[in-house]
């Protein structure tokens, strides 16, 4: 057996500290930050306090309720076995789960049950030393054997082979062993991704400062915390602080609630199914425009129900809300903004 298959629980934690403390103290969310100066400069993207205000008072207990249940997540779509096999699972959909579009036929959805039909046929497939050696043809044959090229396959073949080496270099091939190393800590796991695995490094530049967006990074968290119902694996002591996911669906929700609304060039472009160039101001303004949204849909949220005991949804519970209000209406909202990333 590889000595790197070997590691003890005790070595992994070791390496968790010491990622954790090279770069930004974890218990600070870089996204929620950056994304709230975006928000403050915006020239493009604008939040309508009225409208959040507005989709809450239309919020009834019982539906916060839904919301708040560690059980809104959706296990229909995705491989749950209670195990270490889960998580593998989700770190290699979340490396895959991204920019879709320039496929009409193509979605989330075709990804998650797609790779969750690989592992039930094969619990093999994922393994890290088989996705050291990806192709753009099994990447195909992860997705439901998609009987044409996937949008970027090369470079979802490339995430592969690094979610492959990554893992067989840190953490004896196995995704739930990098959990068990961020001790509980959802911050903690969200720097060891983004410090890991170049290709979850989500994150650009706008007026000069450095805005982290993380959605694939977070989205594997939140995805983990929802799978597991928030217990063993997915137990994290701040889920809380994790933001949405920034991505191309929950900006077509909040603006169809009047939550977010576009300069009239910027909608122009929207509608024309222009692509807006990865890093733009527009792009950048979409996405941190969108995270910051959602923190004042859970703040708004928090003022209404003070004092009634009622459990708050966290903002990965509003994003899974809007999301799937989204993935239902698509085919009658309006269009999403089209941006070639492997970030989104």
């Amino acid at each position: 057996m590889d000595a790197r298959t070997d590691i003890t629980f005790n070595h992994l934690n070791i390496i968790g500290r010491q990622l954790l403390t090279s770069s930004f103290e974890p218990a600070i969310n870089a996204v929620k930050n950056t994304s709230q100066f975006v928000a403050d400069q915006a020239e493009h993207v604008h939040i309508n306090q009225k409208a959040i205000n507005k989709a809450v008072n239309d919020l009834t207990i019982e539906k916060l309720a839904e919301l708040a249940s560690p059980t809104a997540y959706n296990k229909d779509l995705h491989y749950v076995d209670g195990g270490p096999l889960t998580v593998q699972y989700l770190l290699v959909v979340d490396a895959l789960n991204f920019c879709f579009w320039p496929d009409e036929e193509l979605e989330y959805e075709h990804l998650s049950k797609g790779v969750k039909a690989a592992v039930e046929s094969d619990p093999t497939c994922l393994d890290a030393e088989k996705l050291l050696w990806s192709t753009g043809a099994d990447v195909r044959r992860l997705m439901g054997c998609w009987g044409r090229e996937v949008p970027l396959e090369e470079e979802r073949a490339r995430l592969l082979r690094e979610v492959g080496s990554t893992l067989l270099q840190h953490f004896g091939g196995q995704a739930a062993k990098m959990v068990e190393a961020a001790g509980g800590s959802a911050l903690g796991l969200v720097q060891l991704v983004a410090q890991l695995f170049p290709g979850f490094r989500d994150h650009a530049v706008y007026r000069g400062r450095q805005v982290f967006l993380y959605k694939r990074a977070q989205i594997f968290v939140g995805d983990v915390y929802g799978a597991f119902g928030g217990e063993g694996l997915g137990a994290f002591c701040d889920i809380d602080q994790l933001t949405m996911f920034a991505d191309y669906r929950v900006p077509v929700v909040l603006r169809n609630m009047g939550i977010l609304s576009y300069s009239e060039e910027l909608a122009a472009k929207v509608e024309r199914r222009e692509v807006i160039p990865a890093g733009s101001p527009e792009e950048v303004e979409i996405r941190a425009c969108t995270v910051a949204a959602v923190e004042r849909l859970r703040e708004a949220i928090a003022h209404k129900f003070l004092g009634t005991g009622a459990q708050l949804p966290h903002a990965i519970q509003l994003d899974w809300w809007l999301w799937e209000i989204g993935e239902r209406d698509r085919a009658t909202h309006p269009p999403h903004h089209r941006t070639l990333t492997i970030f989104y």
